[in-house]
């Protein structure tokens, strides 16, 4: 892929390409999307793999396990491209009766900057107004510098909080809602 482009092949003597539609749909994720989100994790995270231990890399990216826990106990979303491929996804749940917490933001590099990474973020935190949150926080780690940037312009602000996660330093941002 070139600057949204991706070639498919020669035919006749030009290439064939496909130009990336940025159209895409977000709805509530299912079992079935499952490999798809795993996917879209590691291919989101892969770039950073040598930047985290290995406790802290495949608490990010899931297993097949863990996924099932999270769907089980999070509200997960997804972003799915025109062929209902998983492009993007994240996680939400309730910390406490104000409190949301959002969890496994992630975008496949190619959809990276087409707008999926912010409207995953409103639609969790249009979940978590509704559940009559006032106050949203998450979690993220030094190497995603260009998520922090993301974060911060769209209105979280580090707390100070600081945790270790997995030999690590998890950084915590939160939004008033």
């Amino acid at each position: 892929m070139r600057n949204g482009v991706e070639e498919l092949g020669w035919r006749g003597g030009g290439v064939i390409a496909l130009v990336k539609s940025s159209i895409f749909q977000i709805r509530g994720a299912t079992r079935g999307d499952a490999a798809g989100i795993l996917e879209c994790l590691r291919a989101a995270f892969s770039e950073y793999r040598a930047a985290y231990t290995e406790g802290a890399y495949l608490d990010t990216v899931l297993t097949a396990e863990s996924l099932q826990t999270r769907l089980s106990k999070s509200t997960v979303f997804v972003a799915l491209d025109g062929m209902q491929q998983v492009v993007g996804t994240v996680s939400c749940s309730q910390a406490d009766e104000q409190e949301g917490h959002i969890r496994g933001m992630a975008v496949r590099p190619e959809w990276q900057g087409a707008g999926v990474a912010r409207q995953l973020l409103q639609r969790v935190e249009q979940q978590l107004r509704g559940r009559k949150c006032s106050r949203v926080s998450l979690d993220t780690t030094e190497p995603l510098r260009r998520a922090m940037r993301f974060y911060e312009r769209n209105g979280y602000e580090r707390s100070g909080k600081i945790a270790d996660f997995f030999g690590m330093a998890l950084i915590e941002y939160v939004k008033k809602l």
